[in-house]
């Protein structure tokens, strides 16, 4: 039985390592294909917050690298991928919500933060749903950022399976990896060509936030985990191929 071709869009790092690793364990065939990179700003995170959020692993790992100290503040992570570096950064984790999104945390958040101080420490491609969504209960808040994703030089090569149908799944790990992968396409002239064989493939998304982006772009996404971690996105959709 052939193996099944996936694509998967992590940073080029242990994350993209992670990512294969965890396709060929399910019987797929990986294509690892880093539509982010990470460029840090050297900021740090604020240190008179009453509530700190770190929203990703890059986050932690980027703040312990300044020496961050969160002092007194209620540290918070978006899920637990980055509850998990946070444990191996030395810090941690007052806070996590059952629901691993920015809704989620919102949620999570909403009866306790009115008159609160709250640091939200992230990427340049943060979700508007936390900071409206806790500015709303009350809270003041601000943001950091503490690096940007951008698409790496030569990034591409899951476009040309897709435009050529030799693509069997893909799986979306959030918003700015839908936008990356089509300016991808749009530069070697095949966004038709690849959007019609993702229609063709099965597509995960890791969250109804990406759903919603690739489906608005006209991508048709067949899988969303109950959970917003990499390894249920794969799960789900080799479980669909097999």
């Amino acid at each position: 039985m052939t193996r099944p071709t996936v694509a998967a869009f992590r940073p080029d790092d242990d994350r993209l390592t992670h990512a294969v690793e965890t396709l060929e364990s399910l019987g797929a065939d990986p294509l690892g294909d880093p539509m982010l990179a990470v460029e840090p700003t050297d900021a740090s995170p604020r240190t008179d917050a009453d509530y700190t959020i770190l929203t990703s692993k890059t986050g932690v790992e980027l703040a312990a690298e300044r020496g961050w100290d969160p002092a007194e503040t209620t540290v918070c992570a978006i899920g637990q991928s980055t509850a998990d570096a946070l444990e191996r950064a030395g810090y941690a984790a007052d806070v996590v919500p059952e629901e691993f999104s920015s809704q989620g945390l919102v949620d999570r958040l909403a009866g306790e933060v009115d008159g609160a101080r709250i640091e939200v420490a992230r990427s340049d491609h943060g979700s508007d749903v936390l900071l409206d969504g806790l500015e709303a209960a009350g809270a003041y808040v601000h943001e950091t950022v503490l690096y940007r994703l951008v698409r790496p030089d030569g990034a591409g090569e899951s476009v040309e399976r897709a435009a050529a149908g030799t693509l069997d799944g893909a799986l979306f790990t959030s918003s700015l990896t839908v936008d990356h992968f089509l300016a991808a396409a749009r530069e070697r002239g095949l966004e038709t060509e690849a959007i019609a064989g993702l229609n063709d493939a099965i597509v995960g998304a890791i969250g109804v936030p990406t759903k919603e982006t690739a489906e608005g772009l006209g991508i048709d996404v067949d899988v969303v985990p109950d959970e917003a971690e990499f390894e249920q996105l794969a799960e789900s959709a080799v479980a669909v191929l097999d």
